[in-house]
C-alpha cells in the first residue's frame, strides 16, 4: 500500500545555500559569456617581462652566493681531509716509534708489562691510569703524550670536516633551488615575449635602442673624467657595452650585474667579491652626492643589483637578458648607496 506521508520539506538554511549557489552559477555563466579573454598589450607584456627579469636576478645573486660558498667549502674540506690524512700518518709513525722502544726494552728485560697497553688503538684509556706512568721513562711518557695530542687534533679535524660536509649538502640544495627559480622566471619571461607578434617585439627592441642612444648621449654630456682604479674599472666596463646579460656570467662575453663589476675591477688590478651582497662590503659606503665615475652603485632594498657610476646620474650595468650591458639613468631603479673601492 502506498505511503501517504508528506515529503520532507527542505529547511530554510538549505534553501538559502541552494539559492546562493544557483545565483552564483548564473552570474558566472553570464560573465564568462560576456567577457572575452583580452590579450595583454605590448607595454603590459614589457612591464611583466621586466618584473620577471628582476625576480630572476634576485634568485641569480642568491645562486651566485651559494655557488661561492660551495666552492669555499669544497676547498676547506679538501684541506681538512689532507690534514687528517697527514695526521693519521704521523700518528702511525708515533705509535711505531713507541712500539720499537717498547720492543727494545722488552728484549733487554727492562720493560714493565703495562707498557703493552700503549700499543693499543686507544692510549687515552692507558693514560687514565696515571700510576702506570711511574713505570715509564721520560722519553716514553713524552711519546705517549704526543700520541694523545695527535689523536685529539685528528678528532677535532674530523669533527670540523663533518660539519663542513653537512654545510656543503645544505648549500648544494640551496644552489639547486635558486637555479630552478631563476630558470623558471626567465622561461616565463620568454613565454610572455612569445605571445607578441614579430612587429611588437621589433617595436620593443626599437624603443630600447632609442632609449640606449639617449642614455649614451647623457653620459657624454656629463663630461666627467674618471681617474684612479675606479676610473680604470669603468673604462674596462665600457668595452663591454652591448654585450649579453646572462645569469651567472662572469665574462669574457656574457655577464650578470655583479659578474661585470667584479670583472671590471679585476682589469684595474683590484679583486672584489663575486656577489652584490658581499660587494657592498668591499669598500666605503657613500651617498649619491659623493659619487665619482667607477664607484659601485647598488639598487633595490635587498641590494640584488649593482652597476658602475658613469657620471651625470647614469650607471653602466648589465641590465637584463633583453637589454644587455648598457648605460641607464639611475632614476629608473631605487638607488640605495654607492661603494668606493679602496
Amino acid at each position: 500500500m502506498a505511503s501517504h506521508r508528506r515529503p520532507k520539506q527542505p529547511n530554510r538554511a538549505r534553501v538559502t545555500v541552494l539559492t546562493s549557489v544557483a545565483a552564483a552559477a548564473v552570474a558566472l555563466t553570464a560573465q564568462s559569456a560576456s567577457a572575452a579573454p583580452t590579450k595583454p598589450s605590448k607595454d603590459e607584456v614589457k612591464s611583466q617581462v621586466d618584473a620577471l627579469y628582476e625576480e630572476a636576478e634576485q634568485a641569480t645573486e642568491k645562486f651566485n652566493g651559494a655557488k661561492e660558498r660551495q666552492d669555499k667549502l669544497e676547498k676547506e674540506i679538501g684541506q681538512l681531509q689532507d690534514q687528517v690524512a697527514r695526521g693519521q700518518g704521523e700518528l702511525n709513525d708515533l705509535r711505531s716509534t713507541l712500539g720499537s722502544m717498547a720492543s727494545a726494552q722488552y728484549r733487554s728485560g727492562g720493560i714493565d708489562p703495562s707498557l703493552a697497553l700503549l700499543l693499543s688503538e686507544d692510549p687515552d684509556s692507558y693514560l687514565d691510569k696515571a700510576s702506570s706512568l711511574e713505570h715509564l721513562s721520560t722519553k716514553q711518557v713524552e711519546g705517549v703524550q704526543r700520541i694523545q695530542d695527535k689523536q685529539r687534533t685528528l678528532a677535532q679535524q674530523r669533527q670540523e670536516a663533518a660539519g663542513k660536509l653537512a654545510d656543503l649538502d645544505a648549500t648544494r640544495k640551496e644552489l639547486g633551488e635558486k637555479k630552478k627559480v631563476s630558470t623558471e622566471k626567465l622561461a616565463a619571461a620568454q613565454a610572455l615575449l612569445n605571445t607578441l607578434t614579430a612587429q611588437e617585439r621589433a617595436a620593443i627592441k626599437d624603443e630600447d635602442t632609442r632609449a640606449s642612444r639617449a642614455d649614451n648621449q647623457r653620459v657624454d654630456l656629463g663630461n666627467v673624467k674618471a681617474s684612479g682604479r675606479a676610473g680604470a674599472a669603468l673604462e674596462a666596463a665600457k668595452t663591454k657595452l652591448g654585450f649579453t646579460y646572462q645569469s651567472g656570467g662572469t665574462g669574457p662575453t656574457v655577464y650578470d650585474c655583479s659578474g661585470l663589476t667584479q670583472w671590471a675591477y679585476k682589469q684595474a688590478g683590484v679583486n672584489i667579491s663575486r656577489v652584490t651582497f658581499t660587494q657592498v662590503n668591499d669598500g666605503t659606503r657613500i651617498g649619491r652626492s659623493q659619487l665619482q665615475p667607477g664607484d659601485l652603485v647598488f639598487f633595490y632594498d635587498d641590494l640584488h643589483h649593482v652597476g658602475l657610476y658613469a657620471g651625470n646620474n647614469m650607471t653602466l650595468h648589465a641590465s637584463n637578458p633583453r637589454s644587455g650591458i648598457k648605460y641607464e639613468s639611475m632614476d629608473n631603479m631605487p638607488f640605495q648607496f654607492g661603494v668606493r673601492v679602496g
